[in-house]
Parts: C-alpha cells; sequence; structure tokens
C-alpha cells in the first residue's frame, strides 16, 4: 500500500498585521516534526504543499530536516478555507485579537457552522460545498500518481485535514466542525491507499511535542 502524511502548518501568527506567516514557535514546530519524520525514516515520492505563506514554509523546513533536494509542489487546492472571508459573512466581521484568542475561536467555530448550513447558497466566495470538492480533488489527484510502496507528504491546513478524515469516516462535515478544532500546529495524520480505496489510519499525531517539546503543543 501507498501512504500520505498530512502536516499540518506550524503555530501561525495570531492577531498580527499578516496572520499567514509562521511564529517563532511556528518555526521550532516546523524542526520538530521533521525531525521526527527522519526519525522515522519516511521516505516519500511525492510531496504537495499549499501555496499559504505558512504551509510553503512549513514545507522548507521539514524538507531541510529530510534533506530532501526537491521543494514539494505547490497545489493551492491543499489551501485552507478562508476565515476572514467565512468571518465576515457569517460572524459580523470579527477580528483576530491577540489578547482574547479564545473569544475569536468561538466566533470562527459558530461562523464555520453558518457555512456549512448556508451550503451552496452561502454567501462567501468559495462555499462549503465547493471547499469539500476541492480537497477531496486534491487528495484524488494524489492518490492516482502514488504507486504501490510509495508515500508522499502533504503541507497543509486543519481545515482540510478535518474535512478529508471527516470525509474518510463518511461526515466531511463533522470533520471540519469537531476534528479541525483539535488539529494541533505540524500534528500528522496518516492514510493509506490501496485497492479498497483510501483508509484513514492515525489522527493528529502529535507525541514528538510530549516531554521536553511540550511547550510548543498549540491548537491555534
Amino acid at each position: 500500500m501507498g501512504a500520505i502524511h498530512l502536516i499540518r502548518h506550524g503555530q501561525a501568527s495570531f492577531g498580527a498585521a499578516d496572520y499567514d506567516q509562521l511564529s517563532s514557535t511556528g518555526i521550532e514546530q516546523g524542526a520538530v516534526v521533521g525531525a521526527e519524520l527522519l526519525r522515522r525514516k519516511i521516505r516519500f515520492t511525492e510531496g504537495r504543499t499549499g501555496s499559504m505563506a505558512r504551509q510553503r514554509a512549513t514545507a522548507e523546513i521539514v524538507l531541510d530536516w529530510l534533506g530532501a533536494g526537491a521543494a514539494a509542489k505547490e497545489d493551492p487546492r491543499w489551501n485552507e478555507y478562508d476565515h476572514v472571508d467565512i468571518v465576515a459573512r457569517h460572524g459580523g466581521g470579527a477580528l483576530q485579537d491577540a489578547n482574547d484568542p479564545r473569544g475569536y475561536q468561538e466566533v470562527l467555530d459558530a461562523s464555520l457552522a453558518a457555512w456549512v448550513r448556508a451550503g451552496d447558497d452561502g454567501p462567501c466566495a468559495e462555499t462549503w460545498p465547493q471547499f469539500a470538492e476541492r480537497v477531496r480533488g486534491a487528495l484524488a489527484d494524489l492518490v492516482a500518481v502514488l504507486r504501490k510502496g510509495e508515500s508522499a507528504l502533504v503541507f497543509t491546513s486543519g481545515g482540510v485535514i478535518g474535512t478529508l478524515a471527516g470525509h474518510l469516516l463518511g461526515d466531511p462535515a463533522m470533520g471540519l466542525l469537531q476534528l479541525n478544532r483539535v488539529t494541533v500546529n505540524c500534528g500528522i495524520t496518516k492514510l493509506v491507499t490501496g485497492r479498497g480505496g483510501v483508509t484513514l489510519v492515525s489522527f493528529n499525531e502529535h507525541a514528538h511535542f510530549e516531554g521536553r517539546a511540550a511547550r510548543l503543543l498549540t491548537y491555534r
């Protein structure tokens, strides 16, 4: 069977002028997950990253640890949902506040639920069904190029990972609204591919952020 490792990006810069940049913690997290994949002797034949800066920067850090000669191929279908647009349309346009991350998370959670309920009739530039379809398409195209025994690394975001995990469990909306909330920065989710299709075998692995690295465990 083939294997696909979905890596959530390192912590972004919540509350900063440009959210789409790794924080100093995010940079450290990238190094830790890179070391973990090196320890596991992961050898991949395909690499993918979304086009967001936090995803690409995480990919660069990890691939440097793995000694990979080639960069991951950029595919914007692995990008996260547009939280700014979703909150603007469904959450009153609340802004990130570094002093109240929990308050913003509550607004975002309610906005995502409203986004899902709105379906194709929603006001956002990308509706929930469109988002779910594009991430499923990105996965399907990656699976199609993997041969027996080959592995892939994908650098993406929590909403994408949660949605795909939910999809493989039979409920993509549950994945977005529940699994997405508990994904850790630089956590590892593993899928395997074979004659029976794609199977979720592990979700959100983060033992590499236990012990001495526990200070680096973040969810947002």
